[in-house]
């Protein structure tokens, strides 16, 4: 791998669900974002997370994505589990929930999450949400991540 792609942006995937991971990866490339890598469900992907941002030489994700559905808490759980390292590390850390779920709103806010999108059974709904993500993405970079 050249030294280009080992310091491109990327995007840290969190998901218990491996399809949905594929399914929202997919999306998320379609609408321009940088690449994703699939940190697997909440066990794996904290114990990667974490060995990744306490690594000083480590690349850290430029986005951190959690999307647990094992049990309606799951994202909040992991949230308070990994603060306040991400924070520290000015890693930014986004929850996807159900749209039913609006009203953790504030509690994932509190765990630290930066912004919380929506899951949706509608396709475009669904991509138009995506969308959002890569524009939250893109808009959250540090100037000195891109060059600046």
């Amino acid at each position: 791998m050249n030294e280009h792609m080992e310091n491109a942006p990327f995007v840290a995937l969190i998901d218990d669900d491996q399809h949905s991971a594929h399914l929202l990866t997919r999306m998320l490339l379609a609408e321009g974002s940088p690449r994703v890598q699939w940190y697997g469900d909440a066990v794996r992907g904290h114990a990667r997370l974490v060995d990744v941002l306490t690594d000083p030489s480590a690349h850290w994700p430029s986005l951190v994505i959690v999307d647990l559905k094992s049990h309606s808490c799951a994202n909040m759980d992991f949230l308070r589990s990994i603060q306040p390292l991400p924070h520290q590390k000015g890693v930014s850390m986004v929850a996807m929930v159900h749209a039913s779920e609006s009203d953790q709103r504030e509690a994932l806010e509190d765990c630290g999450a930066a912004a919380i999108f929506f899951r949706h059974a509608d396709r475009d709904a669904y991509r138009r949400e995506a969308a959002s993500l890569v524009s939250f993405w893109a808009r959250s970079q540090r100037p000195v991540a891109v060059g600046m």
